[in-house]
């Protein structure tokens, strides 16, 4: 399989998975709990770990590089169709949602929504890289000569 559609297809998962678990935190009333977004830290190692783990098994490769390049391109596509979401949700379905974001302490002041999304971006790529790095951690010493078999 090709990097781009392994990241491509990792990348909406994460984002599924992020905009899945806002949704049933709408559902049951929780989405305003501002605790629950380091949640979407873990959807993003999880992608991070299936798009490395198929670069490694299914590409065969092994550069340690190549591989952490994957990992941050990955998250950083699904951080920024994460941001699309919020900003779509905030201008058309719930515009009292900036609102939320404003009082959370993840955020914290009179934002307006381009501020807010320059801070989810900063975050954001935050993650990605140091997601990125820490899966890189498993997959650096990973067997590599039963990959080449």
């Amino acid at each position: 399989m090709s990097t781009d559609k392994i990241i491509i297809k990792n990348a909406l998962l994460i984002t599924l998975l992020i905009g899945g678990f806002f949704l049933l935190c709408k559902l049951f009333g929780l989405d305003e709990n501002p605790y629950l977004r380091f949640l979407n830290l873990a959807f993003v190692l999880f992608g991070i770990h299936l798009a490395i783990k198929e670069s490694v098994f299914k590409n065969k490769e092994t550069k340690y590089t190549t591989n952490l390049g994957i990992g941050i391109r990955t998250s950083a596509l699904a951080v920024l169709l994460s941001i699309i979401g919020v900003v779509v949700y905030i201008q058309f379905i719930n515009p009292d949602f900036l609102n939320v974001m404003n009082n959370s302490f993840l955020i914290g002041g009179d934002l307006s929504l381009p501020e807010i999304i320059i801070t989810l971006v900063i975050e954001g790529m935050a993650s990605s890289f140091i997601g990125s790095f820490i899966m890189m951690q498993f997959y650096k010493n990973h067997n590599k000569e039963n990959l080449n078999k």
